[in-house]
């Protein structure tokens, strides 16, 4: 799959810069709701918040290293998500050397029909990223500040993948100002009820 540049002179290249930018930028303003108040504990545990990142990051991981592994996606959306899949391994990897003797142990994941069809991979790819990014938006604002700069280069990574997938799949790769924040009880129990989560 290709796509020819915008007429606006706004290019591929420059509008996942941009996703990713404005997903760091909305890290550190902070994780806050419409009224101000933060969607999680302000005394949240580093380690927990870590440890629910590094969930997403290994769900994130299966799903694109199965959809290589299943041979039914080719062109550009299997140079995607090869792509990705090495991107989520360096990001699990960097958050396991953060939590040490507190790693939590691995997720089961069931992606089942989500890998059958590049539509399907397409469609699962995208909620799960957009997920995992309002997980981080949701609780990237509680970690100590040295945290803080660790995790906002993997939630603007996040942004730009998610953006490359929005594009392939015909849609904005950047369609709101902000995105949401979201509990990580929250983002578990979706990913649960969708089935991708045991």
């Amino acid at each position: 799959m290709t796509m020819a540049e915008p007429a606006t002179g706004i290019t591929r290249g420059r509008l996942l810069w941009s996703a990713g930018a404005a997903a760091a930028g909305a890290l550190a303003i902070g994780s806050r709701r419409g009224d101000g108040a933060s969607l999680a504990a302000p005394t949240g545990d580093d380690a927990d918040i870590l440890g629910f990142f590094l969930t997403l990051e290994q769900v994130q991981e299966d799903l694109y290293r199965r959809a290589v592994e299943s041979g039914r996606i080719d062109g550009e959306l299997r140079e995607l998500a090869t792509a990705v899949a090495a991107q989520e391994r360096a990001h699990v990897r960097l958050l396991v050397a953060h939590l040490d003797d507190r790693t939590p142990p691995r997720p089961r994941t069931d992606f089942g029909e989500a890998v059958a069809s590049p539509k399907a991979f397409l469609r699962t790819a995208i909620a799960l990223e957009e997920a995992a990014i309002a997980g981080y938006v949701g609780q990237a604002g509680n970690l100590g500040r040295d945290q803080m700069r660790s995790i906002a280069r993997l939630v603007s990574v996040e942004a730009r993948q998610v953006a490359w997938l929005r594009d392939l799949a015909g849609l904005s790769p950047a369609p709101r100002a902000a995105d949401p924040a979201r509990k990580p009880g929250a983002v578990l129990d979706e990913l649960r009820a969708k089935g991708w989560l045991a």
